[in-house]
């Protein structure tokens, strides 16, 4: 089955409200050609209305990187999937590993903020990796497997229809270092046949499985050249638009 490449690019906290416009509207115009590949931005929370408005009518998507599980309350310094919603996202990031890392992110959190998501029509990207240690230790599939076995309990096939995953190993990101070719496809290939087992082969075979860790032009033709990867989730290298666009069209 042909998937759709997905290539975004999270910019975690980096660019104010305005420097976000500026490189979302030059990504906008670099991307007015293209249309075999999803593109799709995710900003600050704070920058999503001011770039939803921005790109507004262009083929690149917008997404956010967080949000809260619970609808509304006293949760202070938090935004929930409605305001995501309402600012203009599209798509979601849940699980990435600088949330679980440095806020203390678990599998039940990330199952509650995908139900969140969905329950407003949000689409998720969930995010996987294991750390150097557990690669060591021979334990990356072990603890993928618990990452998405956790993360997708109580789903259903029509509910997780726009699921995108996203492998990145941790030990990968803004290091410089990228999994070798022989690791990602095995990984993949892994993720795949994983999806199948949990749901169907038909949603295994729909769903799109990205790779993150250090991806840049040098290195993306042969990362998307492997069979079961279907795009990119892009760090530090999607913060200029000049150079995201190279990713973008990897094979132009």
């Amino acid at each position: 089955m042909k998937r759709q490449p997905f290539i975004a690019g999270n910019w975690k906290m980096n660019k104010t409200g305005q420097q976000a416009v500026e490189t979302a509207t030059q990504l906008a115009r670099l991307c007015s050609d293209i249309k075999d590949i999803e593109v799709m931005i995710a900003p600050a929370n704070l920058s999503l209305a001011l770039v939803a408005q921005a790109i507004q009518g262009t083929t690149v998507k917008l997404g956010a990187q967080n949000l809260y599980f619970e609808q509304q309350g006293a949760f202070t310094g938090e935004v929930s999937a409605d305001m995501v919603k309402a600012a203009g996202a599209e798509y979601i990031l849940v699980g990435h590993s600088e949330r679980r890392q440095y806020f203390g992110e678990t599998d039940e959190a990330v199952n509650r903020k995908i139900a969140a998501a969905l329950g407003v029509g949000l689409k998720p990207v969930l995010c996987i990796g294991e750390t150097l240690a557990q690669r060591k230790q021979e334990n990356t599939y072990l603890i993928l497997d618990k990452q998405v076995s956790d993360g997708l309990k109580g789903f259903g096939l029509e509910e997780l229809s726009n699921l995108v995953l996203a492998y990145e190993p941790v030990w990968a990101i803004g290091t410089g270092q990228t999994a070798g070719i022989e690791q990602v496809e095995a990984v993949h290939q892994h993720l795949r046949s994983l999806l199948e087992s949990l749901f169907s082969k038909d949603l295994a075979d729909r769903t799109r499985i990205v790779y993150g860790g250090s991806v840049k032009p040098e290195n993306v033709k042969k990362i998307m050249a492997i069979e079961d990867v279907d795009g990119a989730l892009v760090g530090g290298a999607s913060l200029d638009a000049d150079k995201f666009i190279n990713i973008i069209k990897y094979n132009g």
